[in-house]
């Protein structure tokens, strides 16, 4: 099977890149399953309700989400709700939402999807993500042994320490966090397809993802700048991974950089 894996959704240009996007994959290559990082998609900070259901619409089947999980408020009591929108797992168990699901493709097949939240550099010093990992994806394999895991994290190290980690205990493990997509791709020795990070679904044109100015002028001046997303340039990043839909091992892992084609 063929999922698509795809990198910080960044405002309407964003969302504009997965619409589109989806729909040419699924036409040319023919994906079985999407999963998306959300976590900027309503203006470049959080996710709303109405936001997670047009990418579902637009034939997202998971969004996970990172650290700008709480930005917007309205979307902790739809987190209680969902069952296939994530907010890290390692946060403590009393915050709202779920960290990882189960999820079945069209043609039956279980696909689990785990979201876990680094701690090097990161605003939140939570649970430790590889305890929370291992104890979750061995609940997940008594179900399947398709598992993809987004490590939303800043630092490349503890991103591919977790992949080494877990190598051979889940199909892949995707980074996402950073806005830049990384060219490390690969299948770890035993099994796991690897990237460091997918990168950012939208307008390439700036500052990962924000106006170029203001950063700019923030940089500058150390003043603080409201920040708006830019529209130029707009791609869709991420992955495509092709996995053993009976062992859950990773066959193929190819890097995507789709540039929008309707106008904005």
């Amino acid at each position: 099977m063929k999922i698509l894996c795809i990198g910080d959704i960044v405002g309407s240009p964003g969302r504009r890149a997965v619409k589109e996007g989806i729909a040419y994959l699924r036409d040319n290559i023919g994906i079985d399953f999407v999963i998306a990082n959300a976590e900027n998609a309503a203006g470049g900070s959080g996710l709303t309700p109405k936001i997670a259901l047009q990418l579902f619409e637009m034939g997202c089947d998971v969004l996970t989400l990172g650290d700008h999980v709480w930005d917007q408020k309205t979307l902790e009591p739809f987190l209680c709700e969902s069952n296939y929108v994530l907010r890290p797992a390692n946060f403590p168990d009393i915050a709202p939402g779920k960290g990882y699901c189960i999820k079945k493709t069209p043609a039956g097949l279980k696909v689990g999807v785990i979201n876990i939240l680094g701690r090097v550099f990161m605003r939140y010093n939570l649970d430790c993500p590889f305890r929370y990992l291992e104890k979750i994806s061995a609940e997940i394999r008594q179900e399947t042994n398709i598992i993809v895991v987004d490590a939303h994290a800043e630092a490349t190290s503890e991103k591919a320490a977790i992949g080494h980690f877990i190598d051979g205990k889940v199909s892949a493990v995707v980074g996402t966090h950073t806005h830049v997509q990384t060219a490390d791709e690969r299948i770890l020795p035993k099994g796991t397809a690897y990237i460091t990070d997918l990168g950012m679904s939208g307008p390439q044109d700036s500052v990962i993802g924000q106006n170029k100015e203001e950063i700019i002028r923030r940089f500058l001046s150390s003043m603080p700048v409201k920040f708006n997303v830019a529209k130029n340039d707009v791609q869709l990043q991420g992955a495509v991974i092709t996995i053993d839909e009976y062992t859950g091992r990773a066959e193929q892992i190819i890097r995507i950089r789709q540039s929008l084609m309707q106008s904005s």
